[in-house]
């Protein structure tokens, strides 16, 4: 009874999971002297939700029912983007609207143009709250052009307002704002975290899972080599997915991140990899490198802006992944005895696995049970 009661309230924390992919908007600059023109690629599911496309309310969205809604996007948008250079506010007028794939589904695209008064600005100053008031994980991915020189940035509630220096870029900063995404990225990817903590649960007992690990150096060790594994492979893929030298279909990819949860928490029961965890990390951790790609790739960097992104990227998911196992470690090791750590262990592995059968379906029929 104890253990049901477990599982229903370990699924019951999951349930509102979300998909690996967060909510983000692609927003694409290039100045020309004083001329601003503009792209922006927004999620249709999330402009459903914000200001309602389906007309007829059967669930699935057409060109005519989003066509009948472009002054009502363009309105809604260009109320939450705002941009101005030294000389002042830079009004925004809408040009024209399609509809675009990504990987995670269609958007629209609304391109807009922008003068700005005074001539040429050395400095543009972008305000960005799209989305602000309904979900407070949506980032804006912005990509500037001028001068031959690309920079990004990445906009969240928490940084609505920043100046982009186009005389002089701040390549420390956009850096920076790539590793503090790679954090985030990792931390609200619920498959990505569920995948790695079943693969450190028995970190802390011997292969046999019956006795405890004689230290919290051997248990060190053991969580060293995945995680390595891990950080390794998901590395390489990162690499070749954002620099569009390997690709994969994005539902496959999703999939078989479910299919790799699933397995990552039944080797906890029953011995599949039988103490080759980190062979196991490695292999599965060339597809979640797919899955962290995703970001990058639909922001369409060129390739000096993109390799000092994904390196950022790359650095913020590490030190994501290293925050979780500095949490997980020293609290594993010290419940290692108890019934609590043997009950999620076992009870809590074959919740995870039902919750990533879920997501598995999900993905491979594209429909929502429990993701939000």
């Amino acid at each position: 009874m104890k253990r049901c009661l477990f599982i229903l309230f370990l699924c019951a924390w999951l349930s509102p999971a979300q998909a690996h992919k967060p909510s983000d908007s692609y927003l694409s600059l290039a100045v020309h002297g004083q001329q601003v023109e503009g792209q922006w690629d927004i999620a249709l599911r999330d402009l459903d939700f914000a200001i309602g496309l389906d007309g007829n309310g059967d669930g699935a969205l057409t060109w005519d029912e989003i066509r009948a809604r472009h002054a009502a996007i363009a309105a809604y948008a260009l109320q939450r983007l705002q941009l101005a250079s030294d000389q002042g506010v830079c009004p925004l007028q809408a040009i024209e609207q399609l509809v675009d794939s990504h990987t995670d589904g269609a958007y629209n695209v609304l391109r807009f143009q922008a003068t700005c008064p005074g001539g040429a600005p050395a400095n543009l100053t972008i305000g960005y709250t799209l989305f602000a008031d309904l979900d407070p994980q949506h980032k804006g991915l912005l990509k500037i052009d001028s001068g031959g020189a690309t920079q990004t940035a990445i906009f969240d509630p928490d940084s609505p307002r920043q100046t982009i220096s186009l005389a002089a870029p701040d390549r420390l900063a956009q850096f920076g704002a790539y590793v503090k995404h790679g954090i985030w990225h990792i931390w609200i990817g619920y498959d990505h975290i569920l995948f790695l903590l079943s693969l450190l649960l028995p970190a802390v007992l011997l292969p046999g899972l019956r006795e405890q690990q004689q230290g919290l150096k051997a248990a060190f060790y053991d969580v060293l080599k995945v995680v390595t594994a891990f950080t390794l492979a998901h590395s390489i893929t990162l690499s070749l997915a954002s620099l569009s030298l390997v690709s994969l279909p994005s539902r496959w990819v999703e999939s078989a991140i479910a299919a790799s949860v699933i397995l990552a928490a039944l080797n906890n029961l029953l011995p599949l990899f039988r103490g080759k965890r980190p062979v196991a990390a490695f292999a599965f951790g060339l597809i979640h490198g797919f899955g962290f790609a995703s970001v990058l790739r639909d922001l369409g960097l060129p390739q000096g802006s993109l390799l000092a992104s994904l390196l950022g990227f790359n650095v913020g998911v590490e030190i994501g992944q290293l925050a979780i196992v500095a949490a997980f470690l020293p609290v594993a090791w010290l419940l290692r005895k108890t019934w609590l750590y043997r009950q999620v262990l076992t009870v809590g592995s074959l919740a995870i696995a039902l919750v990533a059968c879920v997501w598995l379906v999900e993905r491979v029929a594209d429909i929502k049970l429990i993701s939000a």
